[in-house]
C-alpha cells in the first residue's frame, strides 16, 4: 500500500486544518494541491468509489462555475460531470484523504482522523 495522500488547497482553512492535524498524527504522506496538478478522470472516479459517493457530493455546487456551467441540470451523466471536474478543478470538494481503499472528505477537518 502507498503513502496516504491528501488533495489539498493551501488557501483554504478547511483543508490547511485537516494537513496540521495528519501532521500532527506523525501520518507520511503525499500532499497534491489539486488545483496545479488537477486529477484525470481515472483518479476522479477512483476518488468517487473509494469515497463511496457520486460527483455532485464531490463538488463545490456553491462556486460560480457551478451554476455557469450549468452542472445543477439533473440530466448530466456522470461522465459529463467528472469531465466538469477535469477542467475546472475549482468544482472539487477539499481536502479529500486517501489512506488505501478508504477515503473521506475532510469537512470537519477532523473527518481525515477517522480513516487512519
Amino acid at each position: 500500500m502507498g503513502k496516504p495522500v491528501i488533495y489539498h488547497n493551501p488557501r483554504c482553512s478547511k483543508s490547511r486544518e485537516a494537513l496540521a492535524l495528519l501532521e500532527a498524527e506523525g501520518v507520511e504522506l503525499e500532499v497534491v494541491k489539486y488545483l496545479e496538478s488537477p486529477p484525470d478522470s481515472a483518479t476522479l472516479r477512483t476518488l468517487l468509489k473509494k469515497l463511496g459517493v457520486g460527483p455532485r457530493d464531490l463538488m463545490r455546487t456553491k462556486e460560480p462555475e457551478y451554476r455557469d456551467l450549468g452542472l445543477d441540470n439533473e440530466s448530466l451523466s456522470e461522465a459529463a460531470l467528472v469531465a466538469a471536474m477535469v477542467a475546472h478543478p475549482k468544482l472539487i470538494e477539499r481536502p479529500v484523504f486517501v489512506n488505501g481503499e478508504r477515503a473521506v472528505i475532510g469537512r470537519p477537518p477532523e473527518k481525515v482522523l477517522e480513516i487512519l
